[in-house]
């Protein structure tokens, strides 16, 4: 069918649908992003890219110099008790690998990149899905519809069109046991050790803060603890602050003054640590990628997984002269097997952060052991590794105008 003309609507302008929009542009597909949010999401914990496989897809897209200059630095883990006894030290490459950044930056980098390449919607989402042979008719939450030759959800764990085209979540996302918490908060005195972070740790609950390197006014809350699935509203954080709050009541250390700076934080993230298991990654014209389609909430490595599932999905669909069931196809050989021993990390995040009472010992012993700790680090980098394909690129690194932004009343 050729790629001119081929439109592509895309959900989600986080972290892969912003790569997925910077690969199909440059391939010559007309693509169309649209973000629930009213714009880019900014905050968020750190995010890391390790290995070889990572390091060249960002190299690929030209965005690896610009994240080097807004890295972290890293981040050491400190974990303690609660008189605050140090328990365990932790390297900043252990999570942080080759590069560290926060997660609202990469969005950022990812979005300018991708900018003269895409349109871009904020404020509205999909309410509907329609597929024929003539391409997938979409309704948007505004009144607005379009029709499109294919449709991406590249809109994370809960995500809107797996659940439109495959089903309801619950039939792809597993609880693994555990919820996890962040927020920004103003630094103080005393805070933490310095660079990185410090945690406290009590059977089944984490709590820790982090400073910015970058900006030492600031710091940042994470939270883990234990719980069965919970029932709540994900848009009303006022109820999260409250299952916080009540999870990590009289727990020691600097806790009570992490817990005093929540009633005044203007963006939370909350979330249970879960996993997303979708059989086929592809639903005739509309498919998946990163997190919807095999996502793990932290630890899995998704963001790296993400921004080379992008790449992969656009280099399949280009090669495939834009015959979706064959790159559809392809993409999914090339990928499920490399995405999900990378997700499978995420399965013991919940078991590492916040272990019980035995499992806080064997785990600050056994990673006490430099050979052993050198060991998880290889072993990582290996988790990551993809004999990756070299997709040809038909369009120049610049579009020759920029392409102006939609409005929701626009669709």
């Amino acid at each position: 069918m050729g790629l001119k003309g081929k439109k592509v609507l895309i959900s989600g302008a986080s972290i892969a649908g912003p790569a997925l929009a910077y690969w199909l542009g440059r391939h010559g597909f007309e693509v169309t992003v649209v973000e629930l949010a009213p714009s880019l999401r900014e905050g968020g914990q750190a995010v890391d890219f390790r290995g070889d496989t990572h390091l060249t897809v960002l190299e690929r897209m030209g965005v690896l110099d610009d994240l080097r200059r807004l890295r972290t630095g890293g981040s050491p883990m400190v974990f303690v008790d609660e008189q605050g006894k140090t328990g365990l030290r932790l390297p900043a490459d252990f999570a942080g690998g080759d590069i560290e950044v926060l997660r609202g930056d990469l969005a950022r980098v990812l979005y300018e990149h991708s900018l003269p390449y895409a349109d871009y919607v904020f404020g509205d989402s999909i309410s509907e899905l329609r597929q024929d042979a003539d391409g997938v008719h979409v309704r948007f939450r505004s009144g607005g519809a379009r029709t499109f030759d294919l449709v991406i959800g590249a809109d994370g764990l809960h995500s809107n069109v797996r659940r439109l085209a495959f089903g309801p979540e619950e039939q792809y996302v597993s609880h693994l046991g555990y919820y996890a918490a962040t927020w920004s908060l103003p630094n103080y005195p005393g805070l933490g050790f310095g660079e990185g972070s410090v945690g406290v740790n009590v059977p089944g609950r984490y709590a820790s803060v982090g400073t910015d390197n970058r900006n030492p006014e600031t710091a940042r809350a994470f939270c883990v603890f234990a719980a069965d699935r919970l029932t709540y509203d994900r848009h009303d954080q006022e109820q999260q602050k409250a299952i916080i709050a009540e999870a990590f009541a009289g727990v020691g250390w600097d806790v009570p003054r992490l817990l005093a700076t929540l009633n005044d934080a203007d963006e939370l993230y909350f979330d249970s640590i879960s996993r997303a298991d979708v059989p086929n990654w592809s639903n005739g014209r509309v498919a998946l990628v990163g997190d919807a389609a095999c996502g793990a909430t932290i630890g899995g490595m998704g963001t790296g997984t993400g921004i080379v599932a992008a790449y992969v999905l656009a280099g399949e669909l280009a090669a495939a002269d834009g015959d979706h069931a064959t790159a559809f196809a392809r993409y999914e050989h090339v990928l499920r097997e490399y995405a999900q021993g990378c997700q499978k990390g995420g399965d013991r995040t919940g078991k590492f952060l916040a272990p019980g009472k035995l499992g806080i010992r064997i785990r600050n012993w056994m990673l006490s052991r430099p050979r052993i700790l050198n060991w998880m680090l290889e072993e990582g980098k290996k988790a990551t590794s993809l004999d990756l394909p070299d997709y040809r690129l038909p369009r120049p690194a610049q579009p020759s105008k920029s392409v102006p932004l939609l409005t929701a009343s626009q669709l």
